[in-house]
């Protein structure tokens, strides 16, 4: 089992640990509900050095970024500009969702999922011959997140003048290189805030740092109640090899412009365009009392579906959840849940921006 450079800061801070994806993580301090509150009212910070971070770097880093994603990095012209994209299979399958950063034509700053890390590593790498570039995994690096209304204002607290002035300037899904550090305005709760990525022999000093300003730790339970109410997908559980971009609610994520751009996994995508996509990623609200849970069946007028992911949501006191339904699916729906049905209603699926329902 994998430990970051915060597992005894955890263990002090009372942490209840779980393997998550190989590394020993914290699931709570104690309230996971009073963690997802303390998100949405103020600030928490999250570990997420377990993230993997990846810097390309290369006459051909661009070209070969251009193949491999499905989305479209000639996008970006400006320096620390982010970018979410889907890696995909020749199927058209997700092998993973990840944010690139463009620091220049010839070098970028990558971020892959813990749990998909030998396998990204191993077709990144496969993908990258021919190509004039290296890609070097940045394991030096610890990384924190700190989300919520007052992130950005308790961390520029902690800072100098000087790298107040670089980061104060970022806009949201821009990242800067401030001395030995990264700092990009990016997140995964629908919150603003920053990730942070710096040297991990600072890990222990900037925990104490933060959590003296007022930022305590979050676990990875409130992380996943507050990215789905912010209607954010979880790899290998909202998508994954198996399920096409277009039926994941990442349609948006795929660049087709300009067409002669040959991504893997276009022709695929294209197939399954021409013939009529088959399902649609949704969100559903819970009617009645209960709660929601993946791989619950989902029944509508047009046919079933399933829910991906279901949680109780904290701020909204109703249970959510996000579906993959036949494309027909209408306003209404029943779910399963004991071998009973349960009404509830089709919404886009995000249910909270900043704090506010976003529910009609």
């Amino acid at each position: 089992m994998q430990r970051t450079p915060f597992y005894q800061k955890h263990l002090d801070a009372g942490a209840k640990m779980v393997d998550f994806a190989g590394w020993e993580m914290p699931i709570h301090y104690g309230s996971q509900l009073q963690e997802h509150k303390q998100v949405r009212s103020d600030a928490g910070m999250f570990d997420v050095s377990h993230m993997v971070v990846l810097d390309l770097q290369g006459a051909e880093a661009k070209p070969y970024l251009l193949k491999l994603l499905a989305n479209n990095v000639d996008k970006l012209k400006e320096s620390g500009k982010a970018l979410y994209s889907c890696m995909l299979n020749e199927q058209g399958g997700v092998i993973d969702d990840l944010i690139v950063y463009y620091l220049s034509d010839t070098a970028y700053r990558i971020v892959v999922n813990a749990g998909t890390r030998e396998k990204d590593l191993a077709w990144m790498r496969q993908q990258l011959q021919g190509f004039d570039a290296t890609l070097t995994e940045r394991s030096d690096l610890a990384m924190l997140a700190v989300q919520g209304p007052n992130a950005r204002a308790k961390v520029f607290s902690l800072m100098p003048a000087d790298e107040i002035a670089i980061a104060e300037l970022l806009k949201p899904f821009y990242g800067a290189q401030i001395g030995s550090w990264f700092i990009a305005r990016t997140g995964y709760t629908g919150e603003d805030g920053f990730e942070m990525m710096f040297p991990a022999e600072q890990a222990e000093k900037v925990w104490d740092a933060l959590v003296g300003a007022g930022i305590p730790p979050i676990g990875l339970g409130a992380r996943d109640t507050l990215r789905l109410e912010a209607g954010m997908n979880l790899y290998g559980t909202d998508m994954d090899e198996t399920t096409s971009a277009l039926t994941s609610g990442l349609g948006w994520t795929i660049a087709w412009e300009p067409a002669n751009r040959d991504f893997i996994g276009r022709q695929a995508l294209e197939a399954e365009k021409a013939v009529g996509v088959q399902q649609k990623f949704v969100g559903l609200v819970l009617e009645g009392k209960g709660v929601l849970r993946s791989h619950m069946k989902v029944t509508c007028e047009a046919g079933e579906g399933e829910i991906t992911s279901g949680t109780f949501s904290p701020s909204l006191g109703l249970a959510i959840a996000l579906a993959r339904v036949p494309v027909a699916c209408g306003e209404q729906c029943s779910i399963e849940i004991r071998g009973k049905l349960y009404p509830a209603k089709v919404v886009k699926p995000v249910f909270v921006r900043q704090g506010q329902s976003v529910l009609s």
